[in-house]
């Protein structure tokens, strides 16, 4: 993109009181953005109202310095080495542009520009993954089974041909970014020539949000791409996240929903990937945790009730996917240690020992202690003693509230 193009879009992009609806009116009508700009205010008034059409003539406030950040981030990548390759390279891609993702444009609602953060390699290819995207969302705040349930089926859908899409949220987007990740580590060379994750963010390029997924930020920087509708320097505001749902839900094929409270920014995103037209695919919970009972209204409504990977794969029919042993398997069960080939490891697996009377009693919703000693009948002492070998083992996590939780690995 030449400076005078890119002056032109970003200045279309975030001159005030001019939205994208009218954005994209413009360019219905005039061509591109420059074509846009030599209009007078009397022309542009056959496409927008008076107030937008004197706006566009008039250079917002902080704009050349806008431009030159924006023009020096875009040939400038990251010095140091990141997973043992280069640093992330950067893109801006616009409507116009033949690598902006046709699933987004095809939705009512496209972004003019996408801002971009990865590899080279992945940004030189096919780095939106056309056609094979499957978007996973859910809580910011889920159970241990829940976030276990996000990582085992990222992983599994990655390893049979998907990339995963999330918002890098805490929660059910961080579990499912890092499930992919994970996946395409152990693939090594055999990884595919797409990102193994897209992390659509609310902010601008230059940051991140929340703090605490700054290193997975990074990981997803060197094997994945970081997208953003939002120009450099744009901090966290509250009314961007549920914009950017619609980016997470039209880059894919379908919307996976693993655990949302009944008013929850991953209803909007199944929402708005049902009114696409995409699958919404939905995992069942507990009747008594409020993180599954979003999930369940979703089910009423009509989503796929999931299971294992293989229930949305069958869904999908996506010509050439693999179909992994782990991929067919129920999500309790325990992913492959990195490196496995699919299904090894189960193949040559032992008969199941039978579970401890413990595990048995906790079952799998959340539960008290006052409830565990009155079903398993032991004294306090040992109970306790018994529920920190099974935390320790990876068996049992503990919740906030003094609840326990029997997790996936059991």
């Amino acid at each position: 993109m030449e400076r005078d193009e890119l002056a032109a879009w970003l200045r279309l992009s975030v001159t005030p009181g001019v939205g994208r609806t009218a954005a994209r009116r413009l360019l219905a009508a005039f061509g591109l953005p420059q074509a846009v700009f030599a209009q007078s205010v009397q022309t542009l008034e056959r496409c927008v109202s008076p107030a937008q059409a004197r706006a566009l003539h008039t250079l917002p406030e902080g704009f050349e310095d806008l431009c030159a950040r924006t023009w020096d981030w875009l040939h400038a990548a990251d010095a140091g080495p990141a997973q043992g390759s280069q640093g992330p390279a950067h893109a801006l891609l616009s409507m116009a542009d033949a690598a902006y993702p046709r699933t987004l444009l095809d939705t009512e609602d496209p972004p003019l520009l996408l801002y971009a953060l990865g590899p080279a390699q992945v940004l030189q290819g096919d780095p939106f993954a056309q056609g094979r995207c499957l978007a996973m969302v859910g809580s910011r705040n889920p159970t241990a089974q829940g976030a276990d349930n996000a990582h085992q089926f990222a992983r599994a859908l990655h390893t049979a041909g998907l990339c995963i899409v999330s918002g890098l949220a805490l929660g059910i987007d961080a579990a499912a970014h890092e499930g992919a990740l994970d996946s395409a580590a152990a693939a090594g060379a055999q990884a595919r020539p797409w990102p193994a994750t897209i992390a659509v963010v609310g902010t601008g390029l230059d940051r991140v949000y929340p703090r605490r997924n700054l290193e997975l930020a990074r990981r997803i920087a060197a094997q994945g791409l970081i997208v953003s509708e939002y120009p450099l320097g744009t901090p966290p505001l509250t009314a961007h996240f549920p914009q950017r749902n619609r980016i997470i839900a039209g880059l894919s094929l379908g919307t996976l929903v693993v655990e949302a409270a009944p008013a929850s920014g991953s209803l909007i995103t199944a929402r708005l990937a049902a009114e696409q037209g995409r699958e919404v695919f939905a995992i069942p919970g507990s009747i008594h945790a409020p993180q599954s009972r979003g999930c369940h209204a979703l089910i009423r409504q009509g989503a796929k009730l999931v299971e294992s990977a293989q229930d949305v794969l069958e869904e999908l029919r996506l010509p050439g996917a693999a179909a992994p042993a782990q991929a067919q398997l129920a999500p309790d069960a325990p992913a492959p240690a990195p490196g496995t080939a699919p299904g090894a490891a189960r193949a040559a697996a032992p008969a199941e020992a039978p579970e401890s009377p413990l595990l048995q009693a906790l079952g799998f919703d959340p539960i008290g202690l006052d409830a565990l000693l009155a079903r398993t009948g032991l004294d306090a002492a040992t109970l306790q003693v018994q529920l920190l070998e099974l935390e320790l083992a990876g068996s049992v996590a503990r919740l906030p509230g003094g609840l326990f939780q029997r997790t996936g690995r059991a």
